[in-house]
């Protein structure tokens, strides 16, 4: 059984893997998944009761687990989760990163930037998709990023994710409060929390659209793909989007792994 860590700056998502699930699908053999909150600060004797629960709860116990897939952008978790590994089962996981086998040619001016999660979506995509196509990642930042059909990482671009922008919005301006992200009744909102809303959601739709046109007079048509913690809630409001794979890193994870065996 293969553990798959995503650890991001607001969100971690954790999936096992059967070695004989269909790998031509993103959740093809996938157990869980969960979805929880990143803490900074967990020790990685606190993070080996944490998965150990989560394994149990879905009757896969911890024994099972022969590999480790990580990708990460936090250092002091990868830190805590490559001692966790090393401790509670005695082999070193594969954390993606310089020297790791992705099957991508990185095409950037300074491959090492590069997002470990951006790697895992990109060899995801063309695995289930081929190139040229576009990932959506909606997390704490939003990124889009672009393969070609040849399997090379182009770059993309990263903006701030909708909950950061809510949160900066309301921060900065006294007169406003927080609201809770839901689908406005209007697009005109008729309040101030339904305009906030509408901003943020169709805001941000319209910003994925007018990104992917650019990329498309560069590319040439693509396939669009979606992933991400809020991706279920925005695609729907996008005109470019053609999948939504809410676990596609998870998936880029168990392909990384495979190549580095």
């Amino acid at each position: 059984m293969l553990l798959a860590i995503d650890v991001g700056n607001t969100q971690t998502v954790i999936g096992v893997y059967a070695h004989d699930g269909d790998t031509s699908l993103a959740d093809g053999g996938l157990i869980g998944p969960w979805r929880l909150s990143t803490v900074h600060t967990r020790t990685e004797d606190e993070l080996g009761v944490l998965i150990t629960a989560l394994l149990r709860s879905a009757n896969c116990p911890i024994e099972t687990i022969d590999g480790v897939a990580i990708t990460s952008g936090v250092p002091v978790v990868t830190s805590a989760l490559r001692h966790m590994v090393k401790k509670n089962m005695d082999f070193e996981p594969v954390v993606v990163g310089p020297g790791v086998k992705t099957g991508l040619a990185i095409r950037y001016d300074n491959p090492r930037e590069v997002g470990a999660d951006r790697i895992a979506n990109g060899a995801a995509v063309f695995d289930l998709y081929g190139g040229p196509s576009i990932v959506v990642d909606f997390g704490t930042a939003t990124t889009v990023d672009v393969i070609s059909a040849e399997g090379e990482y182009l770059g993309g671009s990263i903006s701030p994710g909708v909950e950061i922008s809510l949160e900066a919005l309301v921060g900065k301006a006294a007169a406003l409060s927080t609201v809770e992200l839901t689908e406005p009744r209007n697009v005109i909102g008729k309040n101030t929390g339904e305009s906030i809303r509408s901003g943020v959601l169709y805001g941000c739709a319209a910003m994925i659209d007018g990104l992917c046109a650019r990329f498309v007079e560069e590319i040439g048509e693509c396939t669009v793909v979606a992933t991400g913690g809020l991706a279920g809630m925005i695609a729907p409001y996008t005109k470019v989007v053609d999948e939504v794979e809410p676990w596609l890193t998870l998936h880029g994870l168990r392909l990384i792994w495979q190549k580095n065996q």
